[in-house]
């Protein structure tokens, strides 16, 4: 099968997938129900397996069906990327990419990544929008960006989530706070410091450590301070007014320079959390522009963080 009707193929079991039905996912295509049906025959067929469970009413996957999908999913992923990449040997690529990020991350990280990939291809153009405030990728918003970065759980399953860097958290303070409220040897500690932390919508892991082999959620008891945005929580911790948890990617210069201190380090950074740091795109069908980036973001990212790597030495294990 050449690649175009292999991308084909997969592009409309998944749309029958997301949708429920053949004769929705007929509409996304130059398709009539019947023939969906008929390509989905044939799809089972070659794979010698059943992907759906069809009633008068709906069209179920199966588990089978299910995991397959994940392998689909990566397989257009490889292709969209294969394509963009043949396309840009031969052609410089142009034209604009939209993305949203938050501040703290876009400002820090984001904006320099995106200023040495613009040298790399002059022919694009990108429309960065940094914000303080959830995106809800829903009505007339779906229309407006290209890429959204987000960091945490990813809720909306409609969107195509691309993992860019892994997300580890560290309880920290001031050494001027340490001296003179002294160390924690242990999260369990925590409860009897001074705290910083979100005043709304806060990150499920914070506050949880590894302790006796389980992960177990230790906050300080009285917070000196709330806030919406990490880099307030940040300067708050610079300035003494208490233990925060806060991730890598915001503290590490501050660490390095020690103006925040680590604790529960010995045996080097935590284990990263299971969620990250992602781009968010709408659809499957993404531009080539658009794979470009995301390309160039998680060879920028990933596996290893720049930002984790240049806390290895600070953090070697005991």
């Amino acid at each position: 099968m050449n690649p175009d009707a292999l991308n084909a193929q997969l592009s409309l079991f998944l749309d029958v997938l997301d949708t429920g039905s053949f004769s929705a996912a007929a509409r996304r295509h130059p398709l009539t129900p019947s023939a969906v049906a008929r390509r989905m025959d044939s799809l089972e067929r070659s794979l010698g397996t059943v992907l759906f469970n069809r009633t008068t009413h709906a069209v179920r996957v199966t588990p089978a069906g299910q995991a397959f999908a994940e392998r689909a999913r990566r397989i257009l992923g490889e292709l969209n990327l294969a394509r963009a990449e043949a396309v840009s040997l031969t052609t410089q690529p142009e034209g604009l990419i939209r993305i949203d990020a938050p501040s703290p991350f876009g400002r820090r990280h984001l904006a320099p990544a995106i200023a040495d990939f613009l040298k790399a291809y002059p022919g694009l153009d990108v429309q960065l929008r940094l914000i303080d405030s959830f995106v809800d990728l829903q009505g007339e918003h779906l229309g407006e960006v290209d890429l959204v970065l987000r960091i945490g759980p990813m809720a909306d399953t409609r969107l195509v989530a691309t993992p860019l860097a892994p997300l580890v958290r560290v309880a920290c303070a001031s050494p001027e706070y340490l001296a003179q409220h002294g160390t924690p040897q242990s999260p369990s500690e925590l409860t009897e410091h001074h705290g910083l932390d979100w005043s709304s919508l806060a990150p499920p892991h914070a506050w949880r450590f590894e302790d006796s082999g389980k992960t177990t959620a230790y906050r300080p008891k009285r917070l000196r301070m709330t806030a919406n945005n990490a880099e307030a929580l940040l300067f708050s911790a610079i300035g003494g007014l208490g233990i925060a948890h806060l991730p890598t990617w915001l503290i590490h210069e501050h660490l390095l320079r020690g103006e925040l201190q680590a604790l529960f380090c010995q045996n080097g950074l935590p284990p990263a959390e299971p969620s990250g740091i992602y781009a968010l795109r709408l659809d499957r069908e993404s531009t080539s522009r658009s794979r470009l980036l995301l390309e160039f973001l998680k060879q920028r990212f990933a596996p290893v963080a720049p930002w984790d790597l240049s806390l290895q030495s600070l953090f070697a294990a005991g």
